[in-house]
């Protein structure tokens, strides 16, 4: 009572008065956030405080000419942590020293709205009761898919319903790697593009082995599920394996190929994955295309309802963070509800998708039927494109239904056969009942 009472009053102090806001980080989307307040020109709302790493730099760039002059330009944390700020704007990013300062943050009376997934996916719990203590106010609106409102959606609008299914593209770069490769483009290639756009980092390894998806799926199972995951046991699947090829015998299925999060409650465990997977050609999930965002979430009385735009870039994301900034700074409460830790699995029953390349020989095909016979596996489909060299021929199978550590456990085997050139490809195949209609 003590705590609600203490965010009433903070609530009460600030109404009709200047909320004072900092920035923390001057970098695409933090510039993108001081481009919109300029423009926007907010009631209420003042830019006094930015921190940024060898902030000479910043202050005198072509992006800072927007930036008031009245704004208190600093490289030291203490001068924002010790000043009289309503709310802190975080977009550097990682967890340290960030945690530790929005921390401080926090304990002195100052909102945070931040965009940094990793530490939400984290540390939120933790950091939202630190809050909560302290009477004020933790929004990470942008913290998955940019400028697409899925978080707030779930928070606000779906709060109502019990959401039991989770699917989505939540990584813009990976969705403009797949994307441009089903045209035709080789997956190197399209990398570097994608780094030359500024899409991907110089080490791609958090966007393309999945790790920023993993974080971004966590936080929309907090929201939706009401199930908090440990990030590090959610199983992840790199699309750097992934092929022109593959796009060729995807659309022989129907399909194409995307990276995909999913999440699905069942009792007190939750089935979790991020992967590179064969989606449906009439499913929304293979229309998204470039740096576009899409979640499904599939509810017990709502049905399917889905999020989509787009999901990177700078102004996207700033429109997210400037739209929880006004969130807080108008009083606007969040929907609360009881979250509960839960155990993850991998498991998930699906067709499956093997691609091997092969030096052909006799006896090749029994060999694999044999391997996926042994774990109780079926085969579903047979293809193989001609014009291809006999010593290294790629070919693909099919399988019907069955559980991950079945098929995992077949191609383990499989990979060890002689023939073998290539580690063989295994991708889950979605089907109707994943996806909405």
């Amino acid at each position: 009572m003590a705590t609600k009472k203490k965010a009433l009053a903070v609530k009460a102090k600030k109404a009709g008065s200047t909320v004072k806001v900092a920035l923390l980080g001057f970098g695409t989307v933090g510039s993108s956030v001081a481009k919109l307040l300029a423009a926007s020109k907010f009631s209420g709302i003042q830019l006094t405080h930015i921190y940024n790493r060898d902030v000479e730099r910043k202050r005198t760039s072509e992006a800072a000419k927007v930036v008031p002059a009245s704004v208190f330009w600093t490289e030291k944390i203490d001068d924002v942590l010790t000043s009289d700020v309503d709310v802190v704007i975080e977009l550097m990013g990682g967890l340290n020293p960030v945690e530790g300062w929005l921390r401080k943050a926090l304990a002195s009376g100052k909102s945070v709205v931040t965009a940094n997934k990793q530490l939400i996916a984290y540390r939120g719990t933790g950091l939202a009761k630190l809050a909560e203590k302290h009477g004020v106010q933790l929004i990470h609106g942008a913290a998955v898919a940019g400028g697409v409102p899925v978080i707030t959606g779930m928070q606000q609008g779906l709060s109502g319903d019990q959401t039991i299914r989770l699917s989505g593209i939540v990584n813009g770069t990976c969705n403009y790697i797949l994307s441009r490769m089903e045209t035709g483009a080789d997956y190197a290639t399209v990398l570097a593009d994608a780094q030359q756009l500024g899409y991907a980092e110089a080490n791609p390894s958090a966007d393309v082995d999945g790790y920023d998806a993993r974080a971004k799926l966590c936080i929309l199972s907090r929201i939706a599920l009401r199930a908090e995951l440990d990030p590090d046991t959610v199983a992840t699947q790199s699309i750097s394996p992934v092929e022109a090829i593959d796009f060729t015998y995807a659309k022989d299925l129907n399909c194409t190929i995307r990276q995909v999060s999913r999440a699905q409650l069942d009792g007190t465990v939750v089935h979790a994955r991020v992967a590179p997977m064969l989606v449906p050609l009439t499913s929304p999930l293979a229309w998204s295309h470039g740096t576009q965002n899409m979640v499904v979430a599939s509810g017990r009385f709502g049905g399917d309802v889905v999020f989509s735009g787009h999901g990177a870039g700078g102004e996207p994301t700033a429109v997210a963070v400037v739209s929880d900034l006004l969130s807080v700074a108008q009083g606007c409460g969040v929907v609360q509800l009881p979250v509960r830790k839960r155990a993850v699995t991998g498991e998930f029953m699906a067709p499956h998708y093997l691609r091997f390349v092969v030096d052909d020989k006799p006896g090749i095909v029994s060999g694999i039927a044999g391997a996926l016979a042994k774990v109780g596996a079926n085969i579903d489909s047979l293809l193989q494109k001609p014009g291809y060299p006999k010593h290294r021929l790629p070919f693909v199978v099919t399988t019907e239904p069955c559980l991950t550590s079945t098929i995992e456990k077949a191609v383990a085997s499989i990979a060890k056969m002689d023939c073998m050139l290539e580690k063989p490809l295994c991708l889950q195949i979605l089907v109707s009942e994943d996806i909405p209609e």
